[in-house]
């Protein structure tokens, strides 16, 4: 019961990911006339010359790349990446039908970056909401990863990018009007766009996703480790790796403790150290923590590991 309430959060994390990104693409990117990064730039750009949806292109496109990822990648990815790529295009279907005109913006050649911002910065938390989910938004991102894992040592950053790239230099042609005489008049605006809305995603999506994960590693030389793991035990609730350990100089028998904590649990960890003396500590910045680790409540313990 507990697997399946796990999966079905998983499945309606991805489905308020696909919602987010509809409305992006609707209100923000479709009415300012630029094509965004990944394969969807290429459906946006059909849709700019030819009036073909997008909802319907993305499928096209990336049904066959989801099932290709879950025949060729990772099952779990592959499917769940297919369930974000239906959901969005139905969603953005649907809004094409309900139109929502007073809430789509509409910069026209005036301020222009708001929108590209905007739209940037949704389409972040929808790549982080995913991206944590074990699923993709399709196109590119299955494209890149399969190319990194026949090729690891391919930097998956560079191979995204150049591929986004590709689109970008594409909607300088395609994003070109005529002017009085007819003549075609290229614009670099449309491919600017392209890429500070890649780059905004990118950064935005990788910050989400990374504070997640973050935290701090303090490394703990006392002669009071059992009270200090204790502290730690029962006020902050994380266990500690406990380390014998012999002064270079004193010859003294002491004990060193790794301890990885919340960020936000750095000045409570400070005070714990401040009551005890011949106690000497540093801390490291981590970018990313992975296993499992149970929580204390209550003056319970019940920890898989004890770091």
């Amino acid at each position: 019961m507990k697997t399946a309430r796990n999966t079905l959060f998983v499945y309606l994390q991805i489905f308020a990911a696909a919602i987010l990104a509809a409305f992006t693409y609707h209100l923000f990117i479709i009415p300012n006339g630029f094509a965004p990064a990944g394969l969807n730039g290429i459906a946006t750009m059909v849709q700019y010359k030819t009036g073909f949806s997008i909802g319907y292109m993305s499928l096209l496109i990336n049904v066959p790349i989801c099932i290709f990822a879950t025949l060729l990648i990772d099952r779990s990815f592959g499917i769940r990446s297919l369930f974000y790529c239906i959901a969005y295009s139905v969603i953005y279907l649907l809004l094409q039908h309900i139109g929502l005109e007073a809430f789509k913006y509409n910069a026209g050649d005036h301020d222009t970056i708001y929108p590209v911002i905007l739209s940037g910065l949704c389409k972040g938390v929808v790549y982080s909401i995913v991206f944590r989910q074990n699923a993709s938004t399709g196109g590119i991102d299955i494209v890149s990863k399969y190319i990194t894992k026949r090729s690891p040592n391919l930097n998956f950053f560079w191979i995204a990018f150049t591929l986004n790239a590709i689109v970008a230099g594409a909607s300088f042609f395609v994003y070109a009007k005529p002017d009085e005489t007819g003549a075609l008049v290229y614009n670099y605006k449309p491919v600017c766009h392209c890429l500070a809305f890649y780059f905004i995603t990118t950064f935005t999506g990788n910050r989400l996703i990374r504070s997640t994960k973050t935290a701090c590693k303090f490394t703990i030389i006392t002669a009071h480790g059992d009270e200090i793991s204790r502290d730690i035990l029962e006020k902050l609730h994380h266990s500690s790796t406990r380390l014998p350990a012999t002064g270079a100089y004193t010859g003294r028998q002491l004990d060193v403790l790794l301890c990885v904590i919340n960020k936000h649990q750095l000045v409570d960890l400070r005070a714990i150290l401040k009551s005890y003396p011949n106690t000497f500590s540093f801390s490291e910045p981590v970018d990313a923590t992975y296993g499992t680790f149970y929580k204390v409540r209550r003056g319970r313990v019940s920890l898989s590991e004890d770091t």
